[in-house]
């Protein structure tokens, strides 16, 4: 039975790797990430992307201010339902969890996403690869590279 932490969520058991390194922290002046998911007995994988920070609101002295809090990125395994179920039943042991690309604004998270999938054809080969669509809406500003 794979160990579970408080909020139901896996325990990390295999940290995000980058260039074969462990990331366990944070890297400074960055957003989020581009990572590929590998399940490691079936060799399917899956493209997503990840913000290490989401915006939320804490009431100071009677105030509403607007804070950044950290994400739960250290324990996540994708937004898809099936890797989840797949997580949750079996144990986050067989993924293997590598970050393609660090991104410092959104707009290049979303494009840096969405290139990886179309480089790899991830549509067109869904015995290879869980993603079932790929969403972009990236504006030639936005992008920073």
């Amino acid at each position: 039975m794979p160990k579970v932490a408080k909020n139901d969520k896996p325990v990390d058991i295999n940290p995000w790797t980058y260039a074969g390194t462990d990331v366990t922290e944070m890297p400074e002046k960055t957003l989020g990430f581009v990572y590929l998911l590998t399940h490691i007995p079936t060799g399917r994988k899956y493209i997503g992307k990840k913000l290490f920070l989401f915006a939320a609101t804490k009431q100071v002295k009677g105030k509403i201010k607007k804070i950044k809090k950290e994400s739960d990125w250290k324990n996540y395994y994708s937004s898809s339902d099936e890797i989840q179920a797949m997580v949750k039943e079996k144990g986050p042991q067989d993924w293997k969890r590598e970050i393609l690309h660090f991104t410092k604004t959104k707009g290049t998270l979303s494009y840096l996403e969405a290139r990886e999938q179309f480089d790899r054809r991830v549509l067109e080969k869904p015995d290879e690869y869980f993603n079932g669509q790929i969403q972009c809406r990236i504006h030639w500003s936005h992008v920073k590279l």
